[in-house]
Protein backbone atom coordinates (compact mmCIF):
# COMPACT_ATOMS: atom_id res chain seq x y z
CA UNK A 1 0.00 0.00 0.00
CA UNK A 2 1.99 2.96 -1.23
CA UNK A 3 -0.30 4.90 -2.28
CA UNK A 4 -2.31 7.57 0.12
CA UNK A 5 -4.47 5.26 1.59
CA UNK A 6 -1.49 3.59 2.70
CA UNK A 7 0.34 6.67 3.58
CA UNK A 8 -3.00 7.14 6.33
CA UNK A 9 -2.99 4.04 7.28
CA UNK A 10 0.55 3.78 7.91
CA UNK A 11 0.47 7.18 9.81
CA UNK A 12 -2.57 6.05 12.06
CA UNK A 13 -0.90 2.96 12.96
CA UNK A 14 2.35 4.89 13.75
CA UNK A 15 0.67 7.32 15.51
CA UNK A 16 -1.64 5.01 17.60
CA UNK A 17 1.87 3.36 18.58
CA UNK A 18 3.42 6.35 19.80
CA UNK A 19 0.14 7.21 22.12
CA UNK A 20 0.74 3.65 23.49
CA UNK A 21 4.78 4.34 24.22
CA UNK A 22 3.79 7.63 25.98
CA UNK A 23 1.38 6.26 28.23
CA UNK A 24 2.06 2.87 29.37
CA UNK A 25 3.88 2.24 32.78
CA UNK A 26 7.41 3.40 32.75
CA UNK A 27 8.22 -0.18 33.55
CA UNK A 28 7.38 -0.86 29.78
CA UNK A 29 8.67 1.35 28.14
CA UNK A 30 11.98 -0.26 26.75
CA UNK A 31 9.26 -2.96 25.18
CA UNK A 32 6.97 0.20 23.82
CA UNK A 33 9.72 1.61 21.86
CA UNK A 34 10.83 -1.66 20.27
CA UNK A 35 7.01 -1.83 19.49
CA UNK A 36 6.59 1.57 18.27
CA UNK A 37 9.98 1.37 16.13
CA UNK A 38 8.77 -1.92 14.32
CA UNK A 39 5.64 -0.11 13.45
CA UNK A 40 7.45 2.78 11.67
CA UNK A 41 9.96 0.77 9.85
CA UNK A 42 7.70 -1.37 9.23
CA UNK A 43 5.26 1.71 8.05
CA UNK A 44 8.22 3.16 5.70
CA UNK A 45 9.02 -0.34 3.94
CA UNK A 46 5.15 -0.53 2.73
CA UNK A 47 5.72 3.22 1.69
CA UNK A 48 8.82 2.11 -0.17
CA UNK A 49 11.00 4.11 1.53
CA UNK A 50 14.62 4.69 0.15
CA UNK A 51 16.77 1.41 1.44
CA UNK A 52 19.79 1.56 3.48
CA UNK A 53 23.10 2.06 0.99
CA UNK A 54 26.63 1.72 1.74
CA UNK A 55 28.18 4.43 3.66
CA UNK A 56 29.12 7.14 1.88
CA UNK A 57 32.15 9.82 3.66
CA UNK A 58 29.68 12.91 2.78
CA UNK A 59 26.66 11.77 4.23
CA UNK A 60 27.76 10.26 7.60
CA UNK A 61 30.48 12.99 7.71
CA UNK A 62 28.04 15.53 7.99
CA UNK A 63 25.41 13.31 9.89
CA UNK A 64 28.26 13.69 12.60
CA UNK A 65 29.20 17.20 12.43
CA UNK A 66 24.83 17.74 12.84
CA UNK A 67 25.05 15.35 15.95
CA UNK A 68 28.44 17.58 17.50
CA UNK A 69 25.92 20.71 17.03
CA UNK A 70 23.08 18.67 18.76
CA UNK A 71 24.68 17.92 21.50
CA UNK A 72 26.22 21.11 21.96
CA UNK A 73 22.59 23.14 22.29
CA UNK A 74 21.32 20.33 24.61
CA UNK A 75 24.88 20.94 26.03
CA UNK A 76 23.49 24.47 26.99
CA UNK A 77 20.19 23.79 27.01
CA UNK A 78 21.53 21.55 30.15
CA UNK A 79 22.72 24.13 31.76
CA UNK A 80 19.97 26.96 31.31
CA UNK A 81 17.50 24.50 32.91
CA UNK A 82 19.15 24.00 35.68
CA UNK A 83 20.45 27.58 36.63
CA UNK A 84 17.58 29.41 35.12
CA UNK A 85 14.42 27.19 35.54
CA UNK A 86 12.27 28.71 32.57
CA UNK A 87 8.95 27.94 32.84
CA UNK A 88 8.94 26.42 36.35
CA UNK A 89 11.17 23.31 34.64
CA UNK A 90 13.65 21.52 36.57
CA UNK A 91 16.43 19.01 35.68
CA UNK A 92 14.23 16.39 37.04
CA UNK A 93 12.11 17.11 34.07
CA UNK A 94 15.36 15.89 31.96
CA UNK A 95 16.39 12.53 34.69
CA UNK A 96 12.54 11.70 34.18
CA UNK A 97 13.96 11.18 30.50
CA UNK A 98 16.99 9.97 30.55
CA UNK A 99 15.99 7.14 33.15
CA UNK A 100 13.27 5.47 30.50
CA UNK A 101 16.10 4.00 28.92
CA UNK A 102 19.41 4.71 30.80
CA UNK A 103 18.30 2.95 34.03
CA UNK A 104 20.65 0.70 35.29
CA UNK A 105 17.98 -2.09 35.41
CA UNK A 106 19.22 -1.78 31.69
CA UNK A 107 21.92 -3.36 30.20
CA UNK A 108 24.40 -1.08 27.80
CA UNK A 109 23.57 -3.48 25.03
CA UNK A 110 19.75 -3.34 25.52
CA UNK A 111 20.24 0.52 26.13
CA UNK A 112 22.17 0.36 22.43
CA UNK A 113 19.98 -1.77 20.88
CA UNK A 114 16.75 0.62 22.21
CA UNK A 115 18.67 3.69 20.31
CA UNK A 116 19.19 1.51 17.40
CA UNK A 117 15.57 0.97 16.48
CA UNK A 118 14.84 4.45 17.75
CA UNK A 119 17.56 5.74 14.97
CA UNK A 120 15.96 4.10 12.56
CA UNK A 121 12.30 4.07 13.08
CA UNK A 122 11.94 7.69 13.62
CA UNK A 123 14.51 8.54 10.14
CA UNK A 124 12.78 6.12 8.28
CA UNK A 125 9.40 7.11 8.60
CA UNK A 126 9.35 10.75 10.03
CA UNK A 127 12.48 11.87 7.14
CA UNK A 128 11.97 8.80 4.71
CA UNK A 129 8.38 9.14 4.31
CA UNK A 130 6.77 12.29 5.96
CA UNK A 131 9.59 14.61 4.95
CA UNK A 132 10.14 12.88 1.52
CA UNK A 133 6.48 13.72 0.71
CA UNK A 134 6.34 16.98 1.66
CA UNK A 135 9.33 17.97 0.66
CA UNK A 136 8.58 18.57 -3.54
CA UNK A 137 6.03 21.01 -1.79
CA UNK A 138 7.50 22.84 0.83
CA UNK A 139 11.72 22.44 0.53
CA UNK A 140 13.86 22.16 3.73
CA UNK A 141 10.46 23.64 5.16
CA UNK A 142 9.17 20.10 5.48
CA UNK A 143 11.82 19.92 8.21
CA UNK A 144 9.66 22.43 10.50
CA UNK A 145 5.99 20.76 9.62
CA UNK A 146 7.30 17.36 10.36
CA UNK A 147 9.00 18.21 13.74
CA UNK A 148 5.99 19.74 15.16
CA UNK A 149 4.20 16.65 14.11
CA UNK A 150 6.44 14.74 16.46
CA UNK A 151 6.58 17.35 18.92
CA UNK A 152 2.49 16.79 19.40
CA UNK A 153 2.78 13.59 19.65
CA UNK A 154 4.53 14.06 22.35
CA UNK A 155 2.08 16.31 23.95
CA UNK A 156 0.64 12.59 25.72
CA UNK A 157 4.17 12.55 27.77
CA UNK A 158 2.77 15.66 29.93
CA UNK A 159 6.58 16.14 30.00
CA UNK A 160 6.98 20.30 28.54
CA UNK A 161 10.90 19.28 28.26
CA UNK A 162 10.43 16.53 25.95
CA UNK A 163 8.04 18.35 23.93
CA UNK A 164 10.39 21.19 23.17
CA UNK A 165 13.66 18.93 23.05
CA UNK A 166 11.53 16.48 20.34
CA UNK A 167 10.94 19.82 18.35
CA UNK A 168 14.79 20.89 18.44
CA UNK A 169 16.19 17.31 17.85
CA UNK A 170 13.84 16.71 14.91
CA UNK A 171 13.98 20.18 13.10
CA UNK A 172 18.19 19.62 13.13
CA UNK A 173 17.67 16.24 11.85
CA UNK A 174 14.68 17.38 9.43
CA UNK A 175 17.58 19.92 7.82
CA UNK A 176 20.44 17.08 7.97
CA UNK A 177 17.97 15.07 5.77
CA UNK A 178 17.16 17.62 3.67
CA UNK A 179 20.61 18.38 2.86
CA UNK A 180 22.26 14.90 3.02
CA UNK A 181 19.54 12.01 2.90
CA UNK A 182 18.91 9.43 5.27
CA UNK A 183 22.16 8.03 5.82
CA UNK A 184 23.14 11.20 7.40
CA UNK A 185 20.23 12.13 9.79
CA UNK A 186 20.22 8.34 10.60
CA UNK A 187 24.24 8.60 11.61
CA UNK A 188 23.19 12.17 13.42
CA UNK A 189 20.20 10.43 15.51
CA UNK A 190 21.95 7.07 16.53
CA UNK A 191 25.29 9.16 17.58
CA UNK A 192 23.36 11.41 19.17
CA UNK A 193 21.66 9.35 21.00
CA UNK A 194 24.16 7.56 22.56
CA UNK A 195 26.28 10.26 23.54
CA UNK A 196 23.50 11.82 25.42
CA UNK A 197 22.01 8.47 26.72
CA UNK A 198 25.41 6.19 27.53
CA UNK A 199 28.47 7.99 26.99
CA UNK A 200 27.89 11.44 28.29
CA UNK A 201 24.23 12.42 29.59
CA UNK A 202 24.20 16.36 30.00
CA UNK A 203 22.27 16.77 33.22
Amino acid sequence: MAGRPGLLVGLAIVIASMLLLFTVPSSYFVEATFVSTSCMIGAAYAQRAPRAKHPRLGPVALGLVSAAILYSIFYGGAWLVSTYHPFGISSASEASIYSLISSPANPVYLQAAVLLFDSAGYESYFRGVLQRRLRPRFGVMAAPVVASLDAVLHVATLNPLWVGATFVTDLLWGVTYHYGGTQASFTSHFVWDIAIFILRPVR
